[in-house]
């Protein structure tokens, strides 16, 4: 790896930015909050719809994860990185705008799809624009905190997971209930015109105030792949996160199908007494519950994160590996029961334990590289967690439910049943992987 930096990028290093007021910070965060709500609700709207989707058009489980999954994921992953290496020299806030206003104009289009191929290519549409958002947002972040706030901060935005994805499901069950699947995107993919103009009009870009007329400059790609893949650190996080998503992308992916196949008459009943349908009850019951789970556990993991950081970083890695061995076994319960109000409420702790590895693991990923790396850094993390748990987390279960429904004749419910506990059993490898890591990080943290 090349050690020297360029005078212009000694200029832009984010530790020689005057931090922005306090106020700002909180406003600028809670933006940022926002935008990653609404980055989750397009693209995880599509989970709540999938058995009317399927209904509709004809399709197999394994399209479903391929349309919930790969489809988004690969394009997602691809062009996170030279985003990212974009928002290393260019004005973040207009990526994140730009972003913004490409992945809701292609959610809308997911609501005119007439077919499979189209809604693929719409889904894509979405993963394209969606690539430029965590990335420039995580370096923005690390900019305008602290280094003893990092964790937290970072854990206040990704809330916008469990709540992107809460809104998504609530959302999207009770418009596919009234109006159908279509006009559930149309919905969805509303807002972001509002929050691309606020992006582009309200966000600071630090290196604006701090290198008045001097060009950033990053380090350059080979450099920067070498300064983070070297860090074996970075591999324990990065393969640890990655099993962890891949066993929860494949479970929200098809959450809504387990309950639809497997409780489907306590489920009407339910629903019948709110003055609901089956999707629009579900969609709240599962988007509020995980939704709620996950956002306690996010915000938890950045606090508890940040004490156990003060330490040494050693107890950030802790907390996601000790959370994931606890979360398994509550998960499969919660397959197993026959009822369905015990398996929504036990299924509440493995969603808010498998949360708390946000904040320590893309905080410490900050911490393993110069700062003209982060924004790469992030891109590279982001790269392996959804090509891997995004990617082929929704399309393996997909693909096992029907292997276990038909070449096994288990039939469709104990398919979908069998397949989300086979994936939830990988989080035990991701628990051992966090624990290794334990003994890495201290030797590889830069900053």
């Amino acid at each position: 790896m090349t050690d020297a930096i360029a005078p212009a990028e000694e200029l832009a290093a984010p530790e020689s930015f005057p931090l922005v007021s306090d106020g700002y910070r909180r406003y600028a965060l809670t933006l940022l909050l926002v935008i990653y709500t609404l980055n989750f609700l397009d693209r995880q709207v599509v989970n709540i719809l999938a058995e009317p989707i399927k209904k509709d058009l004809g399709l197999h489980d394994w399209q479903l994860g391929m349309m919930t999954g790969l489809a988004f994921a690969l394009f997602y992953t691809v062009l996170g990185l030279p985003i990212a290496r974009l928002a290393e020299r260019a004005n973040r806030a207009w990526i994140i705008s730009g972003a913004i206003a490409a992945w809701s104009g292609f959610t809308l289009l997911c609501g005119l799809a007439q077919n499979f191929p189209q809604l693929i290519l719409a889904r894509i549409g979405v993963g394209v624009g969606e690539a430029g958002c965590t990335p420039p947002s995580h370096s923005l972040i690390t900019d305008y905190v602290p280094r003893d706030k990092r964790a937290s901060a970072i854990a206040f935005y990704s809330i916008g997971t469990p709540l992107g994805s809460l809104l998504g499901m609530a959302m999207g069950g009770v418009v596919a209930d009234a109006w159908g699947w279509r006009a559930a995107f149309l919905v969805a993919g509303a807002p972001g015109v509002v929050m691309a103009l606020l992006a582009f009009f309200t966000l600071k870009e630090p290196r604006k105030a701090a290198i008045k007329g001097v060009p950033h400059a990053g380090p350059a790609l080979g450099d920067a792949l070498t300064e983070i893949l070297g860090k074996k650190t970075f591999w324990l996080m990065a393969i640890g996160a990655a099993i962890i998503a891949f066993a929860g992308y494949g479970s929200a992916a098809f959450i809504g199908s387990f309950y639809f196949r497997n409780h489907a008459a306590e489920a009407a009943a339910v629903a019948s007494s709110l003055g609901l349908g089956v999707a629009g009850f579900l969609g709240l019951a599962l988007g509020v519950i995980g939704g709620v789970a996950g956002i306690l556990g996010s915000f938890l993991g950045g606090v508890i994160g940040d004490r156990l950081g003060k330490k040494g970083p050693q107890g950030q890695m802790t907390l996601p590996a000790v959370a994931a061995v606890i979360g398994a076994p509550f998960y499969i319960y919660g397959m197993t029961t026959a009822s369905m109000a015990a398996a929504m409420a036990v299924l509440a702790i493995p969603t808010f334990l498998n949360s708390m590895w946000y904040g320590p693991v893309y905080g410490s990923v900050q911490g393993l590289v110069r700062p003209q790396t982060r924004a790469t850094a992030a891109a590279v993390i982001l790269f392996i967690i959804n090509l891997i748990g995004l990617g082929f987390g929704p399309l393996a279960v997909g693909a096992l439910s029907d292997f276990y429904a038909d070449g096994l004749g288990m039939g469709a419910g104990e398919g979908i049943r069998w397949a989300l506990m086979t994936s939830a059993s990988s989080m035990l490898v991701a628990a051992v992987l966090f624990w290794i890591a334990r003994k890495t990080i201290k030797g590889d943290m830069v900053s």
